[in-house]
């Protein structure tokens, strides 16, 4: 049986991957991408998610464009990263089909409402689910589960507690991980654990065929690397461990935590404050991974992508 999801994403070099895994994977039956603001403007992102659906040879997955800014906050991006396509090192053909008409969250909203056991596989700022969620607070009930790259154990990447994604929404996060449904966190501690080094990236050119090329492309570029933020191995590879996940929950380890959102403090904005020790006695909300087996996540990677020829 094949497992149904949403990709919710803002491409974006590591939702590229992701996207491109997925695609890959018989097991997952991908029946949308949906599309926010994040890693660059909501006008890139949806573009580049129509462009890499046609790029695996999947033209018929249909691509929603969702929300262009946080819910409460000013837009901000992470282009110097990414560069100004989203996709630095790789330039997709362009689409041939246009994007969906109807906004991501009514379509995330109709989808639960009409199937069951959807999962969600979030790699942005969780803006789209929060406005389904609140336009409709009933279908989070109807999610079979949440899996997202967000957050961390007290580690930052935008600020020092905050990781990007919940910092350009906390807001949204914060609806979220409130809403009820089962969710799992991949925080940047878990993350930075799996770096693409010199031998990933070798292994997904030589095998990866190309969409493993593709992906080569995005992370041997020296735009991208911080080597006093990283050390010599590499860099991490956020997202595609949402997909791996969903694949291969034995290459992860983590436990049941209650996860709040800090919304209010300038200083700690956009924490995942992970209740690690159950000091404060709340009902988990979360399954909070903090362990991956890298080498078992390329291998992964590289049999996935090297599927899309």
């Amino acid at each position: 049986m094949t497992t149904p999801i949403i990709i919710d994403c803002d491409p974006g070099q590591d939702d590229a991957v992701a996207v491109l895994t997925a695609l890959g994977s018989p097991e997952l039956d991908v029946l949308a991408i949906t599309a926010v603001h994040g890693n660059v403007p909501l006008s890139r992102t949806a573009p580049n998610a129509r462009a890499l659906v046609e790029f695996a040879g999947r033209p018929e997955v249909p691509v929603y464009a969702g929300c262009d800014r946080p819910l409460r906050r000013p837009a901000i991006d992470a282009v110097r990263i990414h560069g100004e396509t989203g996709l630095r090192g790789f330039t997709p053909p362009p689409a041939k089909r246009k994007l969906e008409t109807a906004h991501a969250a009514e379509f995330i909203v109709d989808t639960l409402k009409s199937r069951d056991s959807v999962t969600l596989a979030a790699l942005g700022p969780l803006t789209n689910l929060a406005a389904a969620f609140t336009w409709a607070p009933e279908v989070a009930t109807r999610v079979k589960q949440i899996v997202l790259m967000g957050g961390g154990r007290g580690v930052g990447n935008i600020t020092p507690v905050a990781e990007f994604n919940i910092y350009v929404d906390p807001e949204a996060a914060d609806i979220v991980f409130r809403a009820g449904a089962p969710t799992v966190m991949i925080g940047l501690d878990t993350t930075w654990q799996a770096l693409t080094t010199p031998v990933r990236l070798k292994s997904w050119r030589e095998s990866g065929g190309k969409a493993g090329q593709a992906a080569a492309a995005m992370y041997d570029n020296p735009a991208r690397y911080d080597a006093r933020r990283y050390g010599e191995a590499g860099l991490p590879l956020h997202d595609p461990c949402v997909i791996a996940y969903l694949l291969r929950p034995d290459l992860f380890e983590g436990r049941d935590c209650h996860v709040a959102i800090e919304t209010g403090s300038p200083i700690t904005l956009g924490q995942t404050v992970v209740d690690w020790w159950g000091t404060t006695g709340k009902k988990p909300n979360t399954k909070v991974l903090n362990r991956i087996d890298a080498d078992g996540y390329f291998r992964l990677l590289t049999e996935r992508l090297a599927r899309l020829g």
